[in-house]
C-alpha cells in the first residue's frame, strides 16, 4: 500500500511547540495508533501524519526517532515505516542530520545494558526507514555512513541475528555500479576478502558479483582472497561448511538460503555446475546426515531446475539427492511427519509451467517416474503435473510408459529400498516383484492422464484405452501393422494377476471416458460413443485369432451374443426417427456395456440380459421401459461403479418414457422391507457374535449334547453306577476317548454351522442395503431430470416410509447411510426442487386429500424429526397446487384482498379455505396436546411460504391451556414481523390483525395476573409488543388494559 505524498507546504522545521499544543489530543493520539499491531491502523495513522506535519514537524521527527526502538516489537516497524514516508514526502529534510538523531537517540555506547536490544533495534529500523523512502541510494554521505552503521550491528548477532547483512544486501542490489565501486567498495572490502568465513559475508559477495561483474572481475577477486573463482575444488571444503552453517540457521524457516540460491547461479556462470552438484552437494553436504542440510539439498535441486540445461537436468535426477529425496518420501508417509513432497512438487510445477522445451520437460517426468522404491516409482500415480506439459512432450512420455510397461528396464530406474524392507526380503524373484510393482505404476499411471485435464487430441485417448484394453484381455502371438499393439512384443510375460489388474484399471478408465464430453457426456467428436470405438476394436481383436489370442477365449455362448449385441447397435445407428432417439441412444449404450463386460464377467446372467435387450431394441415392445428398468435394476446388483454410473446415465435418457409401472418396479425393490425371519436371525446373529461367551454358555446347556454325552459314557461305564471297583482297562479308555472326541467334534461342527449361517444372513443383508441404496440412485436420477411429471407425486409416500423405518431401526453405519441418502433426495431432490408438475388440474382432489393426509401423519406421530419430514412433503403439494391455474375458474372460498389477490392466482388449483381448515386444526393440536409432534418452526415455514395461511385467525391464544399459552405467544411473536406477511394483506386487514392478536395476548395477560405470576403474564404482553410495528404501539398506548387501571397499567410497562 502506498500512501500519496502530501501537498507542498513549509518545512516542517519551522514549527514550534506551541504548534503542537495547538494540535490537540487528536495529533498526539496518531504516534499511539502507529504503534498498534494493526497494518491497517498504522496505514492511516501515517497518512493523517502527514497531513498535520506543516505545524510540528520537528516534534513529530523526535518522536519517530524515539518510537525506532520501542519496547514493543509490534511498534517498531511501524514507527520505521512513518519515518519512512515523512521522508519521502519531505525531500528537504537532510538524511545525515536523521541518521544523526538516530545515532544519538539510541548510541550502543551509552546506553544501559538491559536496553542494547532496543538501541540495536532503533538504529536498524532507522537505517530500513532511510532506505525505505527511496533517497538514500542517492545520498552518499548518508548511504556511507548508513553502510558502516549497518556493519557495526553486524556484532550485535544475539539480538539481530543476520538482519544488518541482509539488508546490506538490499541495499547492494539497489546501488549503481559506479557508486558501489567509488563509494562502497572501500568500506565493504574487508567483508569481501573473509567472505569464506561466514555465510553472510559469502552472500555479500556473491551478490556483488551478479551485481557488478565489472567491479569483481576474476583478477580483482584473486586480489581479495587468492583465487579468480568461487566455486573450485580448493574452496569446496570451506563451502561446505558455509552451506551447512547457513541451513541450520534457516531451519525454522523452511526456506532455501539466498546464499545457496546465489551460490548455485555463480557456479552455473563460472561453468562449474558438474563440480559444485557433485563435490559440495552430493560428497559433501550429504555426510552429515541431518535433517536441515537434507532439506536445504532437496530445496538445491528444486531451485534449479529451471537453470539446467538438458544433460545437466539428467545428471542431478539420477543423482544422490534424488535417491535420498526417494528415501525421505517412503519413510515419511507416517503421519505428524514433516513432508518435503509437496513443496518438491511445487518446484516442478513451476519448473513445467515456465518451460517452453518438450525436451526438458519430457527429461524432468521420466526423471521422477524412475525413482523408485523396489520397483514403484515415489511420486503418485496421478501426479498432476502432468497437466502441463506440452502436447509434444505428453505424447512422448506416454510412449516412454507404454515402452517400460512392455520391456521393464530396470537398470535406467533410480531404485532403493529401506532397511527395513532389507531386512524383510524373501527367497523370492525380486526383479519379478519390482516388474510388476512398475507396471501396476504405469497402467494407473497411464489411466490418470486420460483423466487429468491436460489438453489432449481424442487420438491420444483413444491409443491410452486401447493399449490399456488390448493388455487386459488379449496377448501378442504375431506382429501385424494391422494392430500397432502387437509391434512390440512384451519382454516379460503377463501373469494372470497383471492381467486381472490392468482390467480392473480399464474398466476405471471406461468410468473416466463415459465423462469426456465434447458436447455430450461419453461422446467422441464424430458423435460416436468412446465405448464404441472400444468394442469396435475388441471385435477387430477377436477377428484376428492368427495374430492375438485372448486371454479368456470366448465360449459359443458369448460369440454369439457378441455379434448379435453388434448387429442391433448398427441396426440403431441406423434408425434417424428424432423422437426414438433417447430410446436408441440408451439402448446402445446399455449393450455396448454389456458387451465389453463379456471380457471380465462371463456369467449366464449378461449373456442372458444381452439377448433380451437385443429383442427388446429389435422388436420395439411396447413395454420396452419396463424391460429396461429391470435389466438395469438386475446390473445395478453387480459390485462395479462402472455399471451404476452407466445405469444412471441409461436411465436418464429414458425418463421421459418412463411409465408408472416401471417406477413402482424401482419403488417396490428400493422400499421393498426385508422378511421378518431374515432380519430376526440377522439380529440374532450380530448380537450373539458380539457375545460369543454366551454362545459357548448355551451350547454347553443345549440337552440333546448332553443326552448324547452320557449315553456315551455310560455305554463305556464312566459314569460310576457298577458297584465294582474296577477300572476300566486301557482298551476301553482309548475307545472310551474317541468316542467323546468324535461326539465334541460333532457339536463343533454344529456350532460352526449356525455361526455360517449367521455370517451368511449378515452378509446378504449388507448386499440387499447396499442394492436399495444403488437403487436410490435411479430415483433421484428421476427426479433432477422430470420434476415436472405427476409421476414424482406416487415417489413422496414411498421416501417417508424409508425414513420412518430407518429412524426405528438400528443405527448401523450402512443403515445411516441409507437413511441419509434418502432424506437428502427427499429434501432437495423433491421438496426444495424449483421446478415442479404444472399439470395438476385433474389430481386437484387427490391433491388435497394427499394434504390433507400428510398432515394428519404428522399430528399422529411421536417422533418430531420425521413429523417434520411429513409436514414438509405436505408443503410442497401447497406449492404445487398455489403454482397450478385450474381450467374451471372456481369462484373463490374466502374474500381476499387486492394483495392477497396478486399472491394466490384467481384460477389457482388451491382449495385455500380446505387447507386453511386442515393446518388450522394440526395448529390447534400443537397448541392443546403437550406431547405433539409438531413444532413452531413447521408453523413458522408454513406462514413464510405461504402468508395466505395466516387469513385465519392468528393462533388461538386465549383458548389454549395456560401451559401452553407462552408457546403460543412465542409463536405469535415469530409470525407477526414476517415481511410476507405484511405485504399479502392491505394496511387496514394489518391493523385488524393486530389489534386482534392484542386483544387474545391482553385478555390471557389480564387472567393471568389474576389467577398467576405476575411475571408470566407481563412476559407474554411483552413478547407481541417487541415485534409489532408503530402503529402497534400506538394501538398498546391508545387502549389500556381491560379490566386494570391506569396505574396498573403503567406499572406493567415500566416492569
Amino acid at each position: 500500500r502506498t500512501i500519496p505524498p502530501a501537498p507542498p507546504h513549509p518545512s516542517p522545521g519551522t514549527a514550534n511547540r506551541c504548534g503542537v499544543l495547538r494540535k490537540g489530543r487528536a495529533f498526539l493520539d496518531l504516534f499511539w495508533d502507529i504503534a498498534k499491531p494493526e497494518q491497517d491502523v498504522r496505514l492511516e495513522a501515517t497518512e493523517n501524519l502527514l497531513r498535520h506535519l506543516r505545524d510540528g514537524g520537528e516534534y513529530a521527527l523526535k518522536r519517530l526517532v524515539e518510537g525506532l526502538g520501542a519496547t514493543r516489537e509490534a511498534a517498531r516497524p511501524g514507527f520505521s515505516l512513518a519515518l519512512a514516508q515523512v521522508l519521502q514526502a519531505f525531500e528537504e529534510i537532510p538524511l545525515c542530520s536523521v541518521l544523526e538523531q538516530i545515532k544519538e537517540k539510541h548510541n550502543l555506547e551509552k546506553v544501559k545494558k538491559k536496553l542494547v536490544r532496543n538501541a540495536a533495534f532503533g538504529n536498524f529500523f532507522g537505517v530500513m526507514a532511510l532506505f525505505q523512502s527511496g533517497r538514500l541510494v542517492k545520498d552518499q554521505k548518508a548511504l556511507l555512513e548508513s553502510i558502516q552503521l549497518l556493519q557495526q550491528l553486524a556484532h550485535h548477532q544475539t539480538h539481530l541475528r543476520d538482519l544488518p547483512s541482509k539488508t546490506l544486501v538490499d541495499i547492494l542490489s539497489e546501488v549503481p555500479e559506479t557508486v558501489f565501486e567509488e563509494v562502497l567498495f572501500g568500506i565493504l572490502q574487508a567483508d569481501l576478502t573473509s567472505a569464506f568465513k561466514s555465510p553472510e559475508n559469502l552472500h555479500l559477495l556473491l551478490v556483488g558479483m551478479q551485481k557488478f561483474p565489472g567491479v569483481l572481475k576474476p583478477k580483482k577477486l584473486k586480489k581479495l582472497f587468492g583465487s579468480p573463482t568461487i566455486v573450485n575444488e580448493e574452496n569446496i571444503p570451506r563451502l561446505v561448511e558455509l552451506l551447512e552453517s547457513a541451513a541450520k540457521s534457516e531451519k525454522k524457516d523452511k526456506k532455501l538460503p539466498s546464499v545457496g540460491l546465489d551460490l548455485l547461479q555463480v557456479s552455473l556462470k563460472e561453468g562449474a555446475f558438474e563440480l559444485f552438484w557433485n563435490e559440495a552437494v552430493e560428497n559433501g553436504l550429504f555426510k552429515e546426515k541431518s535433517g536441515p542440510v537434507s532439506y536445504m539439498c532437496y530445496r538445491l535441486l528444486g531451485s534449479a531446475l529451471p537453470l539446467l540445461s538438458l544433460d545437466q537436468l539428467q545428471m542431478v535426477l539420477k543423482g544422490r539427492v534424488m535417491q535420498h529425496y526417494g528415501e525421505h518420501v517412503v519413510t515419511t508417509q507416517l503421519p505428524d511427519r514433516f513432508k518435503f513432497a509437496p513443496e518438491m512438487e511445487a518446484y516442478v510445477d513451476k519448473f513445467l509451467t515456465s518451460c517452453d522445451d518438450p525436451e526438458r520437460q519430457l527429461a524432468m517426468m521420466i526423471g521422477f517416474s524412475t525413482l523408485t522404491n523396489q520397483g514403484y516409482p515415489v511420486v503418485p500415480s496421478v501426479w498432476r503435473v502432468v497437466r502441463h506439459l506440452q502436447p509434444v512432450a505428453l505424447q512422448k512420455y506416454v510412449d516412454w510408459l507404454k515402452d517400460m510397461f512392455l520391456k521393464p528396464d530396470l537398470d535406467c530406474c533410480l531404485d532403493f529400498s529401506t532397511n527395513r524392507q532389507k531386512q524383510n526380503q524373501e527367497n523370492k524373484n525380486i526383479a519379478q516383484h519390482k516388474i510388476a510393482r512398475l507396471r501396476k505404476w504405469i497402467i494407473h499411471r497411464l489411466m490418470s492422464i486420460v483423466e487429468s485435464p491436460v489438453k489432449k487430441e481424442e487420438s491420444l485417448v483413444m491409443d491410452i484405452s486401447r493399449f490399456c484394453f488390448f493388455h487386459a484381455f488379449f496377448e501378442t502371438k504375431k506382429k501385424t501393422s494391422q494392430i500397432p499393439e502387437t509391434n512390440v512384443l512384451i519382454s516379460e510375460p503377463l501373469d494372470e494377476q497383471a492381467h486381472s489388474l490392468a482390467a480392473n484399471y480399464f474398466f476405471g478408465l471406461l468410468q473416466t471416458l463415459n465423462t469426456l464430453t465434447k458436447h455430450i457426456h461419453g461422446v467422441t467428436a464424430d458423435g460416436k460413443l468412446w465405448i464404441f470405438h472400444l468394442v469396435e476394436y475388441a471385435s477387430e481383436l477377436l477377428s484376428s485369432e492368427k495374430y492375438v489370442k485372448a486371454v479368456k477365449p470366448f465360449t459359443k455362448e458369448q460369440r454369439d451374443a457378441w455379434e448379435r449385441t453388434l448387429q442391433s447397435v448398427k441396426n440403431l445407428q441406423k434408425k434417424k426417427s428424432k423422437s426414438d432417439s433417447a430410446k436408441h441412444f440408451a439402448f446402445q449404450q446399455l449393450l455396448l456395456l454389456m458387451a465389453i463386460h463379456l471380457f471380465k464377467v462371463s456369467t449366464f446372467l449378461f449373456v442372458s440380459c444381452l439377448s433380451i435387450i437385443c429383442s427388446c431394441a429389435e422388436n420395439a415392445e411396447p413395454e420396452w421401459v419396463e424391460v429396461i428398468v429391470e435389466i438395469l435394476l438386475s446390473l445395478l446388483a453387480q459390485p462395479s461403479l462402472l455399471i451404476r454410473r452407466i445405469s444412471n446415465s441409461v436411465f436418464g435418457r429414458i425418463c421421459p418414457n418412463l411409465t408408472k409401472k416401471g417406477l413402482q418396479l424401482i419403488l417396490d425393490v428400493s422400499l421393498d422391507d426385508d422378511d421378518d425371519e431374515s432380519e430376526d436371525s440377522s439380529d440374532d446373529g450380530d448380537s450373539e457374535e458380539e457375545n460369543d461367551s454366551e454362545d459357548e454358555k448355551n451350547e454347553e446347556v443345549d440337552e440333546d449334547f448332553r443326552s448324547q454325552l452320557i449315553n456315551v459314557l455310560q455305554a463305556g461305564n464312566a459314569l460310576g453306577e457298577d458297584e465294582s471297583d474296577e477300572e476300566l482297562d486301557d482298551e476301553a479308555m482309548m475307545a472310551l476317548d474317541k468316542n467323546i472326541s468324535a461326539l465334541f467334534a460333532e457339536q463343533q461342527k454344529r456350532i460352526q454351522a449356525k455361526k455360517d449361517e449367521k455370517d451368511r444372513i449378515r452378509k446378504e443383508k449388507i448386499l440387499r442395503r447396499d442394492f436399495k441404496i444403488k437403487v436410490l440412485d435411479l430415483v433421484e436420477v428421476f427426479l433432477s431430470k422430470q420434476p415436472e411429471n405427476p409421476l414424482v407425486f406416487d415417489i413422496i409416500e414411498p421416501l417417508l416410509q424409508v425414513i420412518e423405518q430407518c429412524m426405528s431401526s438400528d443405527s448401523d453405519k450402512q443403515e445411516v447411510d441409507f437413511l441419509q441418502k434418502t432424506a437428502h433426495i427427499f429434501t432437495n431432490s423433491l421438496c426444495r426442487a424449483k421446478q415442479y408438475c404444472k399439470r395438476v388440474d385433474v389430481l386437484q382432489d387427490d391433491l388435497h386429500t394427499f394434504v390433507e393426509r400428510l398432515v394428519k401423519k404428522a399430528c399422529k406421530h411421536t417422533d418430531s424429526s420425521v413429523a417434520l419430514y411429513y409436514f414438509s412433503a405436505s408443503l410442497y403439494l401447497l406449492k404445487v397446487l398455489k403454482g397450478n391455474v385450474s381450467d374451471k375458474s372456481p369462484a373463490l372460498p374466502v374474500p381476499l384482498s387486492k394483495k392477497q389477490t396478486n399472491t394466490i392466482p384467481q384460477a389457482c388449483c388451491l382449495d385455500v379455505e380446505r387447507v386453511t381448515l386442515i393446518y388450522q386444526q394440526a395448529l390447534t393440536q400443537f397448541l392443546s396436546k403437550r406431547n405433539s409432534a409438531l413444532t413452531s418452526s413447521m408453523f413458522l415455514d408454513l406462514f413464510t411460504r405461504f402468508p395466505i395461511m395466516c387469513n385465519f385467525s392468528p393462533p388461538h391464544v386465549s383458548s389454549s391451556p395456560f401451559l401452553f399459552q407462552a408457546q403460543a405467544c412465542l409463536l405469535l411473536q415469530k409470525v407477526l414481523p414476517l415481511r410476507e406477511l405484511k405485504l399479502s394483506t392491505t394496511k387496514e386487514e394489518w391493523e385488524e390483525l393486530i389489534r386482534e392478536s392484542i386483544s387474545q395476548v391482553t385478555e390471557v395477560t389480564s387472567f393471568n395476573m389474576l389467577n398467576h405470576s405476575c411475571n408470566t403474564a407481563v412476559l407474554m404482553y411483552f413478547i407481541v409488543w417487541k415485534k409489532c410495528s408503530w402503529y402497534t404501539q400506538q394501538c398498546l398506548c391508545v387502549e389500556p388494559l381491560e379490566g386494570h387501571s391506569l396505574r396498573e397499567h403503567a406499572h406493567i410497562g415500566q416492569f
